[in-house]
């Protein structure tokens, strides 16, 4: 079995029926829906869900999982999603798939955040993947600027001849930082710049991380 895959199938024995729980983005999350979408459609699971992006929203809807309105959800129970980087403290990079703002609002909306990746994604410190931060249009080029001057090289990412929108109809500018000493610290530095919304450092949100292997295992740690 595909790495990913075991991953989130392991993550969604940790989920409960009535639970409302959170969709995450991306290609292990995708797994974790779809074994959800099993547990509604032969298990008879009622549960209600919150998705980080109209793709996932799409996937869960095509499988009946029922979502719901944020408004009139208090507090998410568990959230499970994907990861590009994680560390041994559990901090993570996110934002590969473009959707990091709307994660970031789930998890930190969560009792658990439950990330699922391949063992390719675990790393012994943050730094090889870029850093997704997500901008608005007005002024973007002097937060583009302000962006280099905290010691990476930016790039704002492109779909096809145009840039790249989130859902939010937002940039995304890539910073390439190298290895991260003190992500707490860079995570402030990034969201203090006017022009900044948010950014895919993801510190002290995550409680519990499920690894899939090649050889077929998987490993748990809890923070």
């Amino acid at each position: 079995m595909d790495p990913k895959q075991l991953a989130a199938e392991k993550a969604v024995t940790f989920l409960d029926n009535g639970m409302t729980i959170g969709l995450g983005t991306g290609s292990t999350a995708y797994w974790a829906i779809e074994k959800i979408g099993e547990k509604v459609n032969k298990e008879g699971w009622k549960v209600k869900a919150i998705a980080t992006s109209i793709r996932s929203e799409e996937q869960a809807r095509g499988l009946g999982i029922p979502i719901v309105d944020f408004s009139s959800v208090q507090l998410i129970d568990v959230t499970i999603d994907g990861a590009d980087e994680v560390d041994a403290q559990l901090q993570l990079i996110k934002g590969g798939g473009g959707a990091l703002l709307r994660e970031k609002i789930v998890a930190t909306n969560s009792k658990q955040m439950i990330v699922v990746a391949d063992e390719s994604k675990w790393v012994p410190s943050l730094g090889s993947y870029p850093l997704p931060v997500e901008v608005i249009h007005f002024g973007w080029q002097r937060t583009f600027e302000k962006l280099e001057l905290l010691g990476c090289k930016a790039e704002r990412r492109m779909n096809g001849a145009g840039p790249y929108l989130t859902d939010n109809g937002n940039y995304i500018i890539d910073c390439a930082f190298g290895e991260i000493q003190d992500a707490p610290s860079l995570h402030e530095s990034v969201n203090t710049i006017t022009g900044v919304v948010d950014n895919g450092l993801f510190i002290r949100i995550a409680t519990k991380l499920v690894l899939g292997f090649k050889n077929g295992e998987t490993r748990i740690i809890s923070r």
